[in-house]
């Protein structure tokens, strides 16, 4: 930490701003994110995520945390820095985490719908494949048919329309950020109510 968050007059700043805020002064909390944000953006977000949107939407997501808990906050003597480092640094590692369940996701979703594209092995096995293909695309659709509107659409947009995730984002008008969560609870829901549906005995697709 620099000198900068050390120093006396700083800090001085920091808690008439904080003081402010508190008391629902949005200019003062407008001071703190412009002196803060664009230092926890490129020393601490941008090392561990290496992507601007990302970035970015992680510090928008470190903000909303300091507002909703600003009341709570103590500073024992030390710059709001250090509290918001740690809290940035967290929410940097929520993404990853998020971003690696997303992709075991993916992988499973992904082995499911093969069958749907890929190509017919032999012209021999051609009906065969196709009947395959009807089986699954039908349990697919009723599972579907089961999920709220909005995992529904995201799944959609990412697997059959085959859209990158910066326009599944767009087309559900949400941050990248928030478009990777929404699809990870969409596949785990999708997930619930495909077991369920396997689970009857008149079904035999394997679970991903």
């Amino acid at each position: 930490m620099g000198e900068r968050w050390t120093d006396e007059a700083h800090l001085r700043w920091e808690r008439a701003c904080l003081e402010r805020a508190r008391a629902g002064d949005r200019a003062a909390f407008a001071e703190l994110y412009r002196v803060f944000a664009p230092e926890l953006y490129r020393r601490v977000l941008m090392p561990r995520l290496g992507h601007a949107q990302a970035a970015q939407d992680a510090l928008s997501e470190t903000f909303r945390t300091f507002l909703e808990r600003m009341d709570r906050y103590e500073d024992e003597g030390k710059s709001v820095w250090v509290w918001l480092a740690r809290v940035a640094a967290n929410k940097a590692m929520d993404m990853h985490r998020v971003k690696a369940r997303t992709g075991r996701g993916l992988a499973n979703f992904e082995r499911l719908i093969e069958p749907l594209v890929a190509p017919t092995p032999s012209p021999g096995a051609e009906l065969e494949a196709r009947g395959e293909q009807a089986r699954i695309h039908g349990h697919i659709s009723a599972t579907l048919d089961k999920l709220n509107p909005r995992y529904r659409r995201a799944i959609e947009l990412r697997f059959f329309e085959d859209r990158p995730r910066q326009q599944c984002a767009e087309a559900l008008e949400v941050k990248l950020g928030t478009f990777d969560v929404l699809l990870l609870r969409a596949l785990r829901a999708f997930r619930r109510e495909w077991e369920a549906m396997m689970a009857a005995p008149s079904h035999h697709v394997e679970v991903p």
